[in-house]
């Protein structure tokens, strides 16, 4: 059942408008980091959940499974995007309640470049910038194939894709400035 509403989502802004229809999972029984099948049934995705429901339906049509980890600082949320790549550029695709956060055009030469098009849209009530960093691309078939169906929650797959090394945005010598 699942699979069959995946197979529709055969583009990233197809997958983008499921995600926006799709329900926020504000986790009122607890936190959860459920998988593609699980978040499907349910009808509800967070930011993580989200990531992994399109990066499901872009393996589907071919694409490799690529998600990229943005860093806050600890009293912000951090965000997980889905990459994606056409003729040579990335886009993102990304579940939110804050459309400064959603969907990227594939225009950024460089993931970078992606990353840092998300680094003005985070600041806390005094105006302080409080996204750090972004992970290099991390491709979601290194977890296996669990990650697709598992029941549990992917506790561990977090844990995996926070540790992950983490490019800064903002230099040493720049961080006065910002």
């Amino acid at each position: 059942k699942e699979l069959a509403v995946l197979k529709k989502l055969n583009t990233p802004i197809k997958i983008q408008n499921f995600l926006d229809k799709t329900p926020i999972n504000w986790e009122k029984r607890g936190d959860t980091h459920m998988s593609p099948r699980r978040a499907l049934r349910e009808k509800k995705a967070h930011c993580f959940e989200g990531a992994l429901i399109a990066a499901l339906a872009l393996k589907i049509h071919g694409h490799k499974p690529l998600i990229l980890h943005l860093a806050s600082l600890p009293h912000d949320d951090d965000h997980i995007v889905t990459l994606f790549k056409q003729n040579g550029f990335w886009g993102a695709i990304s579940k939110t309640n804050h459309s400064t956060l959603r969907f990227r055009d594939p225009i950024f030469k460089t993931t970078r470049e992606l990353a840092v098009s998300y680094f003005h849209e985070y600041f806390d009530k005094k105006g302080k910038k409080t996204l750090v960093g972004y992970s290099r691309p991390i491709n979601l078939m290194r977890f296996g194939h669990s990650w697709v169906t598992a029941e549990d929650d992917l506790w561990d797959m977090d844990d995996a894709i926070m540790a992950s090394h983490h490019f800064p945005f903002v230099s040493k010598q720049n961080k006065k400035n910002v």
